[in-house]
């Protein structure tokens, strides 16, 4: 019955090198990814909210593979946690992220050239928020590769000069790939809102968001 109801959502390049891609994973994907963060999620090396310099901590919850962020750096070890060693980036991530380079881009060389090595994976309740930031710790400047799960959320997309106007407006669904690069590789962007309860059941996460960002460090 939703399907006779469904609103169809087209691809959208957001800003040059931004670019939007609604349903790009089906629900069996979907589903065997957010058991996988389940699986990543527990110790060593665990999920947690950071800790910010200011003293402030992240509504948002995070666990890395590959590399450790925290604010502003990466490490092969949880600095902030329990400095336990952190899981190695799995090649199916490697390779998801280089597929979804190429279909945002409709280019396989972009996505053949593409080397993700580490994935940051947050967890938004229904109170959690992302302020407006820049992904701007990395030293190669490699598309950002965004995955969405569960709840819908309204993702603020803006510009490199500045946090506030103009920026753009989208909200994501579960199985969404939104890929920034080139141009907008800098841009600020955040998460103001999550809509609870709007996710799907078949998606394997009964509330919240679920977020997978992949990322190319330049690191050794």
């Amino acid at each position: 019955m939703d399907e006779l109801f469904s609103v169809s959502r087209p691809r959208r390049e957001i800003a040059p090198g931004a670019v939007h891609v609604p349903d790009w994973l089906d629900p069996d994907e979907q589903r065997e990814l957010v058991e996988s963060c389940r699986e990543w999620a527990r110790p060593p090396a665990p999920m947690r909210h950071t800790l910010l310099p200011g003293g402030g901590r992240m509504s948002v919850s995070t666990v890395c593979l590959g590399w450790h962020w925290s604010p502003y750096r990466y490490t092969r070890t949880a600095v902030d946690v329990d400095d336990a060693a952190v899981p190695p980036l799995p090649d199916r991530l490697v390779e998801l992220g280089r597929r979804a380079v190429a279909d945002a881009y409709d280019d396989p060389a972009a996505g053949n050239e593409y080397e993700p090595d580490t994935a940051l994976i947050n967890f938004y309740d229904r109170d959690a928020r992302m302020g407006m930031h820049q992904d701007k710790d990395e030293r190669v400047s490699a598309p950002i590769v965004s995955l969405s799960f569960g709840d819908a959320c309204l993702f603020r997309f803006g510009t490199s000069e500045s946090r506030g106007r103009p920026y753009t407006d989208v909200r994501l669904e579960s199985g969404d790939l939104f890929v920034f690069g080139g141009p907008s590789r800098f841009a600020y962007h955040g998460v103001p809102v999550v809509y609870p309860d709007t996710g799907s059941a078949r998606c394997g996460l009964a509330t919240g968001r679920l977020n997978i960002t992949l990322r190319s460090t330049g690191l050794e």
